[in-house]
């Protein structure tokens, strides 16, 4: 929601209340049903955290209250949304369910498949830009949506490095244990990100370059805790590290 603000923002497409609670109850809807997913397909001896260890002992409460907000955002979409915004919404809703039901059902363990570090990043970067750009020009915010991209798909990889003994004990695959012989390259990704980002705010327009600052501090908060996850352990750095990306509120909230 703070980088679809920003991006409002910077490409100068208001956008309504309606726009930012759909996005939230879609977000939710499907970490929801990622999570509740895997609770049920696990045993519980084999779960190693409390978020899945919640989705599974909540297991029917939780599918009550998910289908009373899928239809409560189904009803605000149809009512409060214009066509164009409901067309966007549903040609990314198509990705999501095919991600959930590959990812945690049909290819499940499929080495081949694609990471799904890199897909998440992608549907959170199209999820954040897809009511802006059903109205801007989308090259307006491929830019900064790209760099939004980057600093996503950082967030999950650093995530799946430090949880790869979890994922390996739920029987998932993830790009920590597919590339294990280049583990080095996790903890120098934020950085590259961060330069990338530094470098943008040379070249692009001086609305873009507050996005690519965000990305660019984003990228710097995450190789701290990279480095500090030894020492925090893996439960605290998994909440920072979204914290991270928190960076937008900053000049949001200096703007109003």
């Amino acid at each position: 929601m703070a980088w679809q603000a920003l991006l409002s923002d910077v490409a100068g497409v208001p956008l309504r209340l309606e726009h930012r609670v759909v996005l939230a109850a879609t977000v939710w809807l499907a970490y929801v049903l990622d999570r509740w997913i895997e609770g049920w397909r696990l045993h519980w001896r084999d779960i190693r955290t409390q978020r899945h260890h919640f989705y599974q002992r909540h297991r029917w409460p939780v599918a009550i209250v998910w289908a009373v907000v899928a239809l409560a955002d189904i009803a605000l979409a149809l009512s409060a949304l214009p066509a164009r915004d409901l067309l966007a919404g549903a040609l990314l809703l198509v990705p999501v369910l095919l991600y959930l039901l590959s990812h945690q059902l049909v290819h499940r363990h499929r080495r081949w498949r694609a990471p799904k570090e890199l897909i998440v990043a992608a549907l959170v970067t199209c999820g954040a830009a897809i009511f802006v750009t059903a109205t801007a020009q989308p090259g307006a915010v491929l830019s900064s949506a790209s760099l939004i991209g980057l600093v996503c798909f950082t967030n999950c990889a650093l995530i799946s490095a430090w949880e790869r003994e979890v994922d390996e004990s739920h029987g998932q695959t993830s790009l920590a244990i597919d590339a294990a012989e280049h583990h080095w390259v996790f903890s120098q990704l934020p950085w590259l990100v961060a330069v990338i980002a530094a470098l943008a705010c040379v070249e692009t327009t001086a609305d873009a370059r507050v996005v690519a600052a965000c990305v660019s501090a984003s990228a710097v908060f995450l190789a701290l805790i990279d480095r500090a996850e030894p020492r925090i352990g893996w439960h605290a750095a998994r909440v920072l590290a979204d914290v991270a990306l928190l960076t937008p509120l900053v000049p949001l909230w200096w703007w109003r």
